[in-house]
């Protein structure tokens, strides 16, 4: 039996692509795209869109009731360099919208839940290259704060409770369809943009700064495949290490030069530059391959093609 699904922060990064994939999947009346706004007209236009604030337990309960909802994909955070903006609201509301849908489950009102962790939960002292799934977590920003401390809460209520939550931490993450939410990672969106529209990119970053990213339809199918799997291969309850390519804003650079020869990029390192520089260059991703069948698709030189190419066919996204 199919399941019924309500996505919280259905009109962000991740949420706005998640949510056309399920619908496709599971069928339109069985997605309930959800979000604080009517932000997004194509996940609003293309099926059930309800109006919610994450922070609303009330409000998330009525959903979960009046549409017989089974699964939740809680995708509503505020993201790592946003979040340094307004750390009290960030971890406001990357907390307490986990801790509502954790006590839905607690209560049976849900089967399952799936809650995006970020590589954002590690830090300086963590190990930088092939970062294993069980290392020091010391991190330094508010959104790897507020992420460590949801992955302890997901393991304890899976432990005390028997909640079924299901979690991966991301990389950095690419996509076409959305414009740059406010990550430490997204000059790997923003520079494909202003490949197509300026022929030149101004990076945030240095040129050797070097980080785990993921293509989001890779992202999205490592969404879909942990929540389909059976619930005893899921050993890991706090998340799942997951990885996909590792490259630096000069290597992403060069790849562009392959397909827009005249492209040039400059380096004007900001505040985010001490983020990038706490967190891994690369992911050791073995027990989410081995528990739960986990492979990616893309490599930096799909990525690219597929990036330049969708951005060419949908100039409006430019």
């Amino acid at each position: 039996m199919n399941p019924k699904i309500l996505i919280i922060g259905a009109c962000g990064q991740i949420g706005t692509e998640l949510t056309q994939k399920l619908r496709s999947i599971y069928g339109i009346e069985n997605v309930i795209a959800s979000d604080i706004r009517k932000m997004n007209t194509d996940v609003v236009n293309s099926g059930p869109f309800e109006v919610v604030n994450a922070l609303d337990y009330n409000q998330i309960q009525h959903l979960v009731e009046i549409h017989n909802i089974t699964d939740v994909y809680l995708m509503a955070a505020l993201l790592s360099a946003t979040a340094e903006k307004n750390p009290a609201f960030a971890w406001d509301l990357n907390m307490n919208s986990l801790f509502h849908v954790l006590n839905l489950a607690k209560a049976k009102k849900i089967k399952r839940i799936f809650w995006p962790s970020s590589i954002a939960v590690f830090g300086p002292t963590t190990p930088k290259e092939h970062t294993p799934q069980y290392t020091i977590m010391e991190p330094t920003t508010v959104y790897g704060i507020s992420k460590q401390s949801g992955e302890r809460w997901c393991d304890y209520y899976h432990h005390v409770f028997g909640v079924d939550v299901r979690s991966i931490r991301y990389p950095g993450l690419i996509s076409w369809s959305s414009p740059p939410g406010g990550g430490t990672t997204d000059y790997a969106v923003d520079i494909f943009h202003k490949a197509l529209s300026k022929g030149t990119y101004e990076c945030f970053l240095s040129s050797e700064t070097r980080m785990p990213m993921m293509y989001m339809d890779d992202a999205i199918q490592a969404a879909i495949r942990i929540m389909q799997a059976d619930a005893d291969t899921i050993k890991i309850r706090s998340s799942y290490n997951l990885s996909a390519m590792s490259f630096t804003p000069a290597e992403i650079a060069m790849e562009i030069t392959k397909h827009l020869p005249h492209f040039t990029i400059t380096y004007a390192p900001d505040s985010r530059q001490q983020i990038a520089d706490s967190w891994p260059g690369s992911i050791d991703d073995s027990e989410a391959r081995n528990d739960w069948g986990w492979q990616h698709q893309f490599d930096l030189a799909k990525t690219t093609i597929a990036m330049l190419e969708n951005l060419k066919s949908h100039p409006g996204f430019i």
